[in-house]
């Protein structure tokens, strides 16, 4: 597990679409979001918020990158209008070294079932009206995937962290902006305030 305060070692990620994506941005705070698999209902709809706002988050400064658990085959579907850069880690590779963990927890805590049960429910409505696609039946990882948010900034130091509880425990992004705002790194300069 990575917490506030310990340092990512710099890599480039290589998205589904686009250039490379650098962790740690030199430029930019890199919010990095490990979600379960490719349409998933409750990541689907969180990730809708972060798609509505995406303008938002990169006027704070902010880098979004997603990584999913999934074959990049089998996220194109789902990801293909996602602004942002998405890596597809089906090894896991990624969420082993960052501590991103999977437990019955995920769908079994009460304050998941909300969120459960109304992504299922508008997900299954977008998928009959031809707007979305189910997921596969079979998950090679698994559907019991537990969610984590951590902003990087330009040096690689992890200003915050938070590995989730349950399947829908994750950074709003009025918390991820707020996060960013007290971060203090100018945007575009790659250093700290004083």
């Amino acid at each position: 597990m990575f917490e506030t305060g310990s340092v990512v070692p710099g890599r480039l990620l290589a998205p589904l679409t686009g250039g490379a994506a650098p962790v740690p941005d030199p430029e930019r705070l890199v919010h990095l979001q490990f979600r379960r698999f490719a349409g998933c209902p409750v990541c689907h709809l969180h990730l809708r918020s972060v798609v509505r706002r995406h303008a938002e988050i990169e006027a704070a400064g902010i880098r979004e990158i997603v990584l999913f658990h999934s074959p990049a085959e089998e996220l194109r579907p789902h990801t293909a209008d996602f602004p942002f850069a998405v890596i597809a880690d089906p090894r896991r590779r990624l969420y082993r070294e960052f501590g991103v963990e999977s437990s019955p927890r995920s769908l079994l805590d009460p304050r998941a079932w909300g969120p459960v049960l109304w992504a299922v429910a508008r997900s299954a409505v977008e998928v009959v009206r031809g707007r979305e696609r189910p997921p596969a039946p079979r998950q090679p990882n698994g559907r019991l995937g537990l969610p984590a948010d951590l902003l990087i900034g330009p040096d690689g130091k992890v200003l915050a962290a938070k590995y989730g509880e349950h399947v829908y425990d994750q950074w709003s992004v009025d918390e991820l902006l707020r996060l960013a705002a007290a971060a203090r790194y100018p945007v575009g300069t790659g250093e700290g305030a004083a």
